[in-house]
């Protein structure tokens, strides 16, 4: 099986959504398909060494598809907010 390479553009963006609030580094490597080990390790190295972190000689992805797993991390935080409230004003009309 080929290493997946990751560009450095990918790696700081996966690692932007685990700072969004009630993200999660597993929750986020799950929407992204990737290990949450390995976006943890991406993390740490990002805040010990800035923009030097990734040194690497990964290949740039399809752009198209880092903006949809962005959009459907996005949307899966909208909908669980969505059903939250939902529930909420249920209960509250009762």
């Amino acid at each position: 099986m080929a290493r997946r390479k990751y560009s450095d553009e990918y790696k700081q963006e996966a690692v932007a959504l685990t700072r969004a609030p009630g993200a999660t580094i597993q929750g986020v490597a799950a929407d992204l398909g990737i290990n949450g080990h390995m976006l943890g390790r991406w993390r740490k190295l990002l805040e010990e060494h800035g923009e030097k972190a990734f040194p690497g000689q990964g290949h740039a992805r399809d752009e198209e598809m880092m903006r949809l797993k962005r959009e459907n991390a996005r949307l899966k935080k909208e909908r669980d907010f969505l059903k939250e409230a939902a529930a909420f004003f249920a209960k509250e009309q009762k």
